[in-house]
């Protein structure tokens, strides 16, 4: 499950401008940030004019609202500018998987173990599933202490996030990157690339 802070989309429709600004009076602030004083709305709209810039009104709930002169176009622009690259340095966390079966053999296992060590250092979780057919369903039990051996040998690297639980014929866990995972690799304690059988898996 990922969680995502919902941030505001900044348009021109959220600001009132020249005209729009509907009032008689404004407190106005100047070009250059200095503070011209409480001016008729008219008389905004003239220095802007004469400075070849916008009156936009900054904080309307003040008595007398407070506009600013600026060049408007910019204003917007550089505003989404910003959120665009505040998004990008978000960090995004995917969920992978590795899918097993019941009686998986030991080598086979230690392969997809080494692939969840590769992704959880770094940084993403992990999604084990075992799939049961036709009477697995009976021995549940096999299949949960595959999980629980899978989270011990991952366990310098991980924490469990939802403890193991069945969904239809599959039973799963969900595995977090520790804190202590990720110190390990800003430190260098990289895994290699993708040779596997070079990763510990314990």
């Amino acid at each position: 499950m990922f969680f995502y802070s919902e941030e505001n989309h900044i348009s021109a429709n959220d600001f009132r401008v020249n005209e729009g600004i509907r009032v008689p009076e404004v407190r106005l602030i100047g070009p250059n940030g200095e503070n011209i004083g409480v001016v008729s709305m008219k008389q905004a709209l003239q220095i802007a004019r004469d400075a070849e810039m916008d009156v936009v009104e900054v904080s309307p709930n003040a008595a007398p609202p407070v506009c600013r002169v600026m060049d408007f176009g910019k204003f917007i622009y550089e505003r989404a500018k910003k959120e665009r690259e505040a998004k990008k340095s978000q960090t995004k966390i995917e969920v992978k998987e590795i899918r097993l079966r019941p009686k998986t053999n030991e080598a086979h296992r230690g392969f997809k173990v080494d692939d969840a060590r590769r992704w959880l250092l770094q940084g993403n979780k992990v999604r084990v599933t075992i799939k049961f057919r036709g009477r697995e369903m009976d021995y549940p039990e096999i299949a949960l202490e595959d999980l629980r051996e899978i989270a011990e040998a991952l366990s310098d690297v991980s924490v469990v996030e939802a403890a193991p639980q069945m969904e239809g014929r599959t039973m799963l866990v969900v595995l977090a990157p520790s804190k202590g995972g990720a110190k390990k690799k800003e430190k260098g304690e990289q895994p290699p690339a993708d040779s596997k059988g070079d990763m510990k898996t314990s």
